[in-house]
């Protein structure tokens, strides 16, 4: 990985996770090596990890008194500076471990904020990443005065903490507001660019952070997108247009990478970012076959499209590095378990005309055909009908001219309407 941190920058932390009736030691182990690399991904170096056995988390500190008296000795003898909690901690929690420790204390959705903050690069996403660090900040207000009054920077204080230091709660809500109405702005900007564009099928790829969605993105389209072997290296959704045969253009957008207990604050941010999703014809859903918990990213990816409320898009499942998967069996499980999914290698460019070929598949199967009888002087109608879809015939009379033609089915209804309405002004003029 390609970081321009050294050694003696990088802050070096210690790991918390405990093990509960609803979370195997297997799992919690699985979420801090995604945790260590999120560490890792912001700069850190990760010192040490400690986990606990209980039944649930410790109300006032997260873990029990003799795990915290243990953490204390470890964070002292690896000269660890930060500590970082797999959940997300209540402000006392945090306010009360950074008493006893004596150091920085981060949950797993402050270092993801964090994140996010670092590789923010559009006015887009870095005023969704600012919106989201705040209204995560807001309860947590009291202890981010006396712990940022003292803070010198380093992980978790990038971005609007450092800003708004100064501030109180009512400066910063009218903040969150101001940060809401410049986003609509934004919004009602890429609406218009979108219907500039709506004549064009859209395909989305989603999935998990690091599957190679920029990888395939740039295979496809030669987009030249950031590719980078880290968590979260794209933020911002890159449209490129590209052909999936001689004759079929697309659109095909890459949008921001999924992660287990992905903050609430970002998926409320992002929406509009996300609206790339929603607006799509088709999800190409791409998965790191190679990595070993690719079922539970496929989890953890379709968990966040149903709170997107997006999940009944078509989907198409990709799994993605095979090139690096040396096991036939499991090549021969994953066609057996999801049949109707494509196996390729982004990277090598392996499988792609298989990739395209079912692509477009699934997009001849949201076509209709329809047909229109329309006045020759109807320019404005016949020129949308041209611009959305494949005319097959055109036939011409005195004084109409009728198309059959095939059309995306999300624009029979404003065809239909747009046909009516001149059917509704020649009745209403055959009146006069």
């Amino acid at each position: 990985m390609n970081y321009t941190y050294t050694e003696t920058q990088r802050e070096r932390a210690i790991l918390i996770g405990i093990i509960t009736d609803e979370v195997t030691e297997a799992e919690v182990h699985e979420n801090l090596d995604e945790l260590e690399r999120l560490a890792d991904t912001a700069g850190a170096v990760v010192a040490g990890r400690i986990t606990q056995n209980r039944p649930y988390a410790e109300p006032s500190t997260y873990i029990g008194k003799g795990k915290l008296e243990e953490l204390s000795r470890l964070k002292d003898f690896q000269n660890a500076e930060l500590v970082i909690f797999d959940e997300e901690l209540l402000p006392r929690q945090i306010k009360n471990l950074e008493n006893i420790l004596k150091c920085k204390v981060l949950d797993r959705t402050g270092l993801i904020l964090d994140i996010f903050a670092s590789n923010a690069k559009t006015a887009e996403s870095k005023t969704q990443v600012e919106m989201a660090q705040l209204e995560y900040l807001l309860p947590r207000l009291t202890r981010m005065w006396t712990h940022l009054s003292k803070q010198k920077g380093g992980i978790g204080t990038k971005g609007p903490g450092e800003t708004q230091i100064e501030t109180d709660r009512r400066l910063i809500r009218i903040r969150i507001a101001n940060l809401k109405e410049k986003l609509a702005k934004i919004q009602t900007q890429k609406f218009t660019q979108r219907k500039s564009r709506n004549e064009l099928d859209l395909v989305t790829l989603v999935g998990y952070t690091n599957a190679g969605k920029s990888t395939l993105m740039n295979m496809l389209t030669n987009a030249n997108v950031l590719v980078e072997d880290r968590l979260f290296a794209t933020l911002d959704s890159t449209t490129r247009l590209t052909y999936l045969d001689n004759n079929k253009k697309i659109l095909l957008t890459d949008t921001v990478g999924f992660i287990r207990k992905l903050p609430h604050h970002l998926v409320a941010s992002f929406r509009s970012t996300l609206d790339e999703v929603r607006n799509a014809d088709v999800l190409l859903h791409l998965v790191d076959l190679s990595h070993p918990n690719f079922r539970e990213h496929i989890h953890a990816v379709e968990e966040t499209l149903l709170e997107l409320e997006i999940d009944s898009k078509p989907i198409l499942i990709v799994f993605n590095k095979v090139d690096q998967v040396q096991d036939s069996d499991l090549l021969h499980q994953v066609r057996l378990e999801f049949p109707n999914s494509v196996l390729v290698s982004a990277y090598r460019g392996m499988n792609i005309p298989e990739l395209k070929s079912q692509v477009l598949a699934i997009l001849e199967n949201g076509y209709t055909e329809l047909s229109a009888e329309l006045p020759q002087d109807a320019s404005k109608a016949l020129a949308y009908i041209h611009s959305v879809s494949e005319v097959v015939s055109t036939k011409y009379s005195e004084t109409t001219v009728t198309l059959k033609f095939r059309v995306n089915k999300r624009h029979e209804a404003s065809i239909k309407e747009m046909i009516e309405s001149y059917h509704r002004e020649a009745l209403y003029k055959s009146f006069q």
